[in-house]
């Protein structure tokens, strides 16, 4: 059985960037919502249940039809805000790692290209999804890369580094319509240390 796994921090944690009220309606209910909906998904599929929510996005054309869609959508769901809840803290590394610094820039131009980039592509994201930075397999760089609904990376093949979250969801009681002032605010919460972490692991 897939589980939810308690936040690295407390509710109020991020504020004030990200209120706990939010926090705790984004974690305990929405989050909770895909954990219950893949474990109910997978309920008559023994073989599937000891699967992690990455190996079900990786096999998801070896799933049965009867759920493929269910568990597209949950496992996504589950996978995204796990990895949307890692990387930020109310302790934040300001500075980039030298190492994921330096790939930035070579592929960006700069931090502040990159920063730039990647802010446009969250305030203009139709709709609701999620923005990441990924290491791109096919072209062996860093990209960044925007996916509809709870598609991610794993789909592709690609590396996630880090997200940010652009469902309603995940700002609206605080920041309303303003996606565009969470956005700003949520670089305040970012871990770089996380980041580059991913980045030295996983390349």
């Amino acid at each position: 059985m897939h589980q939810l796994s308690p936040l690295p921090y407390a509710y109020n944690a991020l504020e004030p960037f990200i209120d706990a009220r939010t926090l705790e309606i984004h974690h305990s209910k929405h989050h909770q919502s895909y954990v219950d909906k893949l474990n109910t998904a997978l309920e008559k599929y023994p073989e599937l249940q000891d699967k992690t929510a990455e190996e079900l996005i990786a096999m998801l054309d070896e799933i049965p039809e009867t759920i493929r869609t269910t568990v597209r959508n949950n496992a996504g769901g589950h996978f995204s805000h796990t990895f949307y809840w890692n990387c930020m803290s109310p302790t934040a590394q300001e500075d980039i790692p030298e190492e994921l610094g330096k790939a930035i820039v070579d592929d960006f131009g700069s931090i502040v290209a990159f920063k730039e980039q990647f802010t446009v592509a969250a305030t203009n994201l139709f709709g609701s999804g999620w923005v990441w930075l990924v290491f791109d397999a096919t072209n062996k760089k860093l990209t960044i890369t925007s996916t509809q609904g709870h598609d991610n990376p794993l789909m592709t093949g690609d590396t996630p580094l880090m997200v940010i979250d652009i469902w309603e969801h995940a700002y609206y009681l605080h920041y309303q319509n303003r996606r565009a002032e969470y956005i700003q605010n949520w670089w305040n919460v970012l871990d770089w240390k996380v980041v580059g972490q991913n980045y030295t692991e996983h390349i």
